[in-house]
C-alpha cells in the first residue's frame, strides 16, 4: 500500500509543485505552445510590482488580525461551554454550525447583511458609521472580510480548545483553590499551561489558513473596491489563469509558499519553546 500511496502523492502533489517552480523561470503565459527561459526575471519583477505589494499587505494584515481575534474568541467560547451549564451539548452544536456551512454561501449571506440589513439598522438608529455598506468602503472593506472569516473559523478552534480544556485535571483546580488563587490566576497558572499545545496548534493552523484566504474574499468583495481586499491567492488565481501571467504568478506562488513555511516554522519553534518555559 505504501508504494501506490507514494506514487499518487508524487503524481498529484509533488510533480505539480516542481512543474510550477520550473515554469516560474520561464515566460509561459499558460496557453502558448512555446516559451523560453528568462532566469530570475519573474522574481525580480515581483519586487517592483505595486499590485503584488498591495496584496501582500492586505493578506498579512488580514491574517494577523484574524488569527488573534479567532483565538481570543474561541478560547472564551470554549471556557464558557466547558462550564456546568444547561443545554451544553445543544450550544456546542450551535457554535460548531458555521464550520459545516459552505464559505461561499456564508459569504453571500453576509454580503446581503452588510449591503441591506446593517445600513437599514444604522439609518433607523441614526448611526452614521453603519449607514453605508462597509464592503463598498475602500478603507474599511477588509474589516468586513475579517468579521466573516473570524465568525466562521471560531467554530473549529472552539472545539479544539474545548478538547484541551477537558484534559485539565480537576485536582489542579482544587489545589489552586486551596492556595487562594482567583479566577484569573487559576486560568493563567493552571488552565493555560495545560492547554498550551492546543494553543500552538490553533495559532499555526489559523495563521496558515488565513494567509491562504481566497473564498471569503471572492464571495464578499471579489478583491474590491478597486484592489483594496485582493489577497495573494486571489491575485495568483486571477492573473495566473485569466491574465496570461502563468509563469510570473508561478514565481509569486513560490515566494509565497516559502513565506508560509518560514512563518509556520517560526510559530511552532517560538510557541513550543514557550510551552517548555511554562
Amino acid at each position: 500500500m505504501t508504494i501506490p500511496a507514494v506514487v499518487l502523492f508524487a503524481a498529484f502533489h509533488t510533480f505539480p509543485v516542481l512543474k510550477g517552480i520550473y515554469y516560474s523561470f520561464t515566460n509561459w503565459d499558460g496557453l502558448s505552445l512555446d516559451y523560453k527561459f528568462v532566469g530570475l526575471r519573474n522574481y525580480l519583477n515581483l519586487i517592483g510590482d505595486k499590485n503584488v505589494w498591495n496584496s501582500y499587505i492586505f493578506t498579512f494584515k488580514f491574517a494577523l488580525v484574524s488569527t488573534i481575534l479567532v483565538n481570543i474568541i474561541s478560547l472564551l467560547l470554549a471556557m464558557g461551554l466547558n462550564t456546568k451549564i444547561k443545554f451544553k451539548n445543544f450550544f456546542r452544536a450551535v457554535y460548531f454550525l458555521p464550520n459545516v456551512l459552505s464559505i461561499l454561501i456564508v459569504g453571500f449571506i453576509f454580503n446581503y447583511i452588510f449591503a441591506y440589513v446593517i445600513p437599514a439598522l444604522g439609518t433607523k438608529l441614526g448611526i452614521e458609521l453603519l449607514k453605508s455598506n462597509i464592503l463598498g468602503n475602500q478603507k474599511f472593506a477588509w474589516i468586513g472580510v475579517v468579521i466573516v472569516a473570524v465568525w466562521q473559523a471560531s467554530a473549529l478552534n472552539t472545539i479544539l480548545y474545548l478538547s484541551g480544556l477537558q484534559t485539565v485535571p480537576e485536582e489542579l483546580y482544587e489545589a489552586a483553590s486551596l492556595d487562594g488563587a482567583n479566577k484569573f490566576q487559576e486560568f493563567w497558572n493552571v488552565t493555560f499551561p495545560v492547554i498550551a499545545p492546543f494553543f500552538t496548534i490553533n495559532m499555526v493552523l489559523a495563521m496558515k489558513n488565513f494567509l491562504m484566504v481566497f473564498d471569503h474574499v471572492m464571495s464578499l468583495t471579489s478583491g474590491g473596491p478597486g484592489r483594496a481586499t485582493e489577497s495573494i491567492s486571489l491575485l495568483i488565481y486571477r492573473s495566473g489563469f485569466a491574465g496570461g501571467e502563468f509563469a510570473y504568478q508561478s514565481a509569486n506562488s513560490v515566494i509565497y509558499f516559502m513565506f508560509i513555511i518560514i512563518i509556520s516554522v517560526f510559530q511552532i519553534k517560538f510557541l513550543q519553546k514557550r510551552e517548555m518555559d511554562m
